[in-house]
């Protein structure tokens, strides 16, 4: 396996036998290293997949195209600008649809869902429904390696934000417990996610970000039962060893946190 790091982070590479990353010129502290485009191909085939090409940058688009044409389809993890920006440019320039599960961001008649199987050229990719950090995001498996693409739901380092209102923490918690299982059942080993560095170790990062996901909800209802009164003071105190500049994300985050915890209240 070809993992790339320098001095200034991730710059993508190749992994296994099918699939090559190329990094969008995006770097922010969202996007970490920028996007991942992925560029998927069964060996010796003809046609590519290109995953999430990323943001309406034309060197970026051009460089993902001399690399992957011809294409037999786009296929968005989820709606995300820097993601999905430049997927109309790209399709126009390859001649080939855009399949996502939000119709705003298809091209052509097709879209894409849980269940569904993509084969290109021999090439099988196999979607998974994993709502929460938008309520449109899927993640794609490719059986042959034992990866799953997982765009923003699992990132290649740090945390990920639930995009509230329309991420939902609820619908992210069971999407962490699905590709849990489908870790457990070793159908997965590896994570290649929409930004940073690749993980060989599927498992055990789903266990860090449940975890994670646990240990903070317990810190909103101590921030809650200490006073705090506002998203914004939730944040203030459960984020304070964060850069402030991801406050907003992290408001983001409180908000749905605090959404979870009114509903399971109320069920209770």
């Amino acid at each position: 396996m070809n993992t790339k790091h320098g001095p200034g982070g991730w710059h993508g590479g190749s992994f296994g036998e099918r699939a090559r990353c190329l990094l969008a010129a995006n770097p922010g502290p969202m996007t970490l290293d920028g996007t991942n485009t992925w560029v998927l191909r069964e060996p010796d085939a003809r046609h590519a997949v290109v995953v999430d090409p990323g943001p309406l940058d034309d060197d970026h688009l051009s460089t993902v195209l001399d690399r992957a044409a011809p294409v037999g389809v786009v296929l968005l993890t989820h709606g995300h600008a820097d993601h999905s920006a430049g997927a109309g440019r790209f399709a126009e320039l390859a001649g080939c649809a855009v399949r996502a599960l939000d119709p705003a961001h298809r091209l052509g008649d097709e879209g894409l869902g849980d269940g569904d199987v993509v084969e290109v050229d021999g090439l099988e990719v196999r979607v998974v429904g994993t709502p929460g950090h938008s309520s449109d995001s899927l993640s794609f498996v490719l059986p042959a390696e034992r990866a799953v693409l997982t765009g923003d739901t699992v990132l290649g380092r740090g945390t990920t934000v639930v995009a509230h209102p329309d991420g939902r923490l609820g619908a992210y918690l069971d999407s962490l417990d699905r590709l849990h299982r489908l870790a457990e059942e070793q159908r997965i080993d590896r994570v290649w996610p929409g930004h940073g560095p690749v993980i060989d170790d599927a498992l055990a990062v789903l266990d860090h970000y449940i975890a994670h996901r646990a240990e903070r909800l317990e810190q909103v209802r101590d921030a809650m039962a200490s006073g705090a009164r506002s998203p914004r003071e939730v944040v203030e105190r459960v984020y304070a060893d964060v850069d402030p500049v991801l406050w907003p994300a992290a408001e983001l985050s409180v908000r749905a946190q605090l959404d979870y915890l009114d509903a399971s209240d109320s069920v209770l």
